[in-house]
């Protein structure tokens, strides 16, 4: 019954724009979705998609909509298999993302699509089993054998501050029962600040103080250089 602090702004708009360049491919579609024990934020428009599309949803644990249990460092499937691979809220739960992201490359087929979104800002979530944090230059560098198609913050700077009162207030307590009683406070003087991420979301600052980032791009046989990286800075720092 406790208001929300987090909201995605952007990723049912990506969700559509992913498929509208997924339906330029021959059908039959294949699209891998990686930690896909439940639906991710947005991923309506993929599930219903008119003509349908073929979703192998795969996590490391069962889940609601867990297909396959495999783990992403090295998946179970052979090379180019795949028209599109979604990973969502995933790749900082993973050891080794870059290893993971490569096995991504290898599964999908020439300039297929690859759809992801990790945290930059935020604290530790799934406790011990969150390991990683991507500013988004990071991110990209991080999808580096990627042509890009589009790239952002997609959950931006109101979710990030609440997100950091809710962790500050409940650092002071060690008690299950205080803890409760802090984290309802924080959501309850904080919940509408992610609602300030419409308006920013799309401003230069929000890439230096962003939620979380998303790429979409399809497979390349050319990688990017560290110099070409550095020249795609769009923040203000």
């Amino acid at each position: 019954m406790l208001p929300g602090i987090s909201l995605n702004v952007r990723a049912k708009q990506n969700y559509e724009k992913f498929i509208s360049f997924l339906k330029r491919r021959t059908p039959p579609l294949r699209v891998l979705v990686v930690g896909g024990q439940v639906l991710g934020e947005g991923m309506e428009a993929v599930v219903r998609s008119d003509p349908p599309i073929d979703l192998i949803e795969t996590d490391v644990s069962p889940g609601p909509r867990t297909g396959l249990v495999c783990d992403a460092h090295d998946l179970p499937f052979h090379s180019e298999a795949f028209d599109g691979v979604i990973v969502q809220a995933v790749l900082e739960h993973v050891f080794d993302p870059y290893r993971c992201v490569e096995e991504i490359h290898r599964v999908l087929k020439k300039n297929a699509l690859v759809y992801a979104e990790t945290p930059f800002i935020q604290q530790v979530h799934e406790g011990r089993y969150d390991f990683t944090r991507f500013t988004h230059l990071g991110h990209r560098r991080l999808f580096r054998r990627f042509a890009e198609f589009e790239s952002g913050a997609t959950c931006g700077p109101g979710m990030a501050l609440a997100w950091s009162y809710q962790y500050f207030l409940l650092s002071f307590s060690e008690s299950g029962i205080a803890r409760n009683v802090l984290k309802a406070f924080a959501r309850f003087t904080s919940f509408y600040l992610k609602y300030f991420d419409y308006y920013l979301i799309a401003k230069r600052g929000a890439l230096d103080a962003a939620s979380a980032c998303y790429f979409l791009g399809e497979k390349s046989e050319q990688t990017i250089t560290d110099e070409e990286l550095i020249e795609q800075y769009r923040g203000f720092g």
